[in-house]
């Protein structure tokens, strides 16, 4: 009954998340054009190229099902439900949402846009799905090219797409604001998941260090390291555990350590810069 409770709760979670990224398309990008980045960035962009013929929810969902379709071949059935549900209702409020202004301000448009937008996408993150776009782009690319990070996957999608919305209105102040809106909504999505930094280090205290190794490999798919310590208090040897995941991967981590030991504790900070496989190349100096 407890495991059904929350999977209720990340549903409702979900849905009140894609509300808020539709409220956010339709109210405050989609009428000036600006196009942050992702699926949802190039929804709009071919809504303004066809001039209205193709609809943003329409573009959106079209767009998403094959990368959905393709993250199930490559990740597995375990890529998520949660993530299809998040597609499909993005779209569908999409639809439902009247596209309407409520501004002429640009800058208060695309703070406004970049702040909505951010919260619906961190809420998401925090509900253990996705709504496709540039992470699940980043996901599939790092798969044919590991050496390069998901990060950089998804900042080039992104820029691409900043770029195409200031070609596609022939307006310089177009691309301009659409970077506002990525960066905005980009701090947002770190507020809502506690924290500044895209990667974030763990540390795990638990007796039941061998499982919870194993599952962080098999389900996030992240290295793990085992540092020796010992209890002050009690005097006895503990393995702590080292990981270094990604902020969309939080919410899943913390899921899988519980499952496995309700009493274990855990130590999330920030990561301002990690380089090596995964993440950042390192650079000679």
């Amino acid at each position: 009954m407890e495991k059904l409770y929350k999977i209720v709760i990340k549903y409702i979670g979900i849905t009140i998340a894609v509300a808020l990224m539709a409220t956010s398309i339709n109210l405050f990008l989609q009428p000036h054009s600006f196009a942050p980045g992702g699926v949802s960035g190039i929804s709009i962009i071919l809504n303004q190229a066809t001039n209205g013929l193709v609809p943003v929810w329409l573009a959106n969902l079209a767009l998403n099902i094959p990368i959905f379709a393709a993250g199930i071949i490559s990740q597995g059935r375990t890529f998520g439900v949660k993530s299809l549900y998040g597609i499909v209702s993005l779209s569908f409020f999409i639809w439902l949402i009247p596209d309407m202004g409520t501004t002429d301000d640009l800058l208060l448009a695309s703070i406004f846009g970049g702040v909505i937008i951010g919260l619906g996408v961190g809420i998401v993150f925090r509900s253990g799905g996705t709504t496709g776009g540039s992470d699940t782009l980043g996901l599939l690319l790092n798969k044919k090219f590991p050496g390069i990070p998901i990060s950089k996957f998804m900042l080039m999608i992104d820029s691409i797409v900043v770029i195409s919305s200031g070609i596609v209105t022939r307006n310089l102040e177009t691309p301009l604001y659409s970077i506002i809106v990525l960066y905005v909504s980009s701090r947002v999505i770190d507020v809502v998941l506690n924290g500044i930094g895209y990667a974030k280090a763990v540390h795990i205290i638990s007796d039941e260090p061998e499982k919870i190794g194993n599952s962080i490999l098999e389900n996030l798919n992240r290295g793990v390291t085992v540092l020796k310590g010992k209890g002050f208090y009690t005097g006895k040897d503990k393995d702590v555990l080292l990981c270094i995941i990604g902020r969309s991967q939080i919410v899943k981590l913390k899921d899988l350590v519980n499952d496995i030991d309700k009493k274990a504790f855990i130590m999330v900070s920030d990561a301002t810069e990690v380089l090596g496989e995964g993440f950042k190349p390192i650079k000679k100096s």
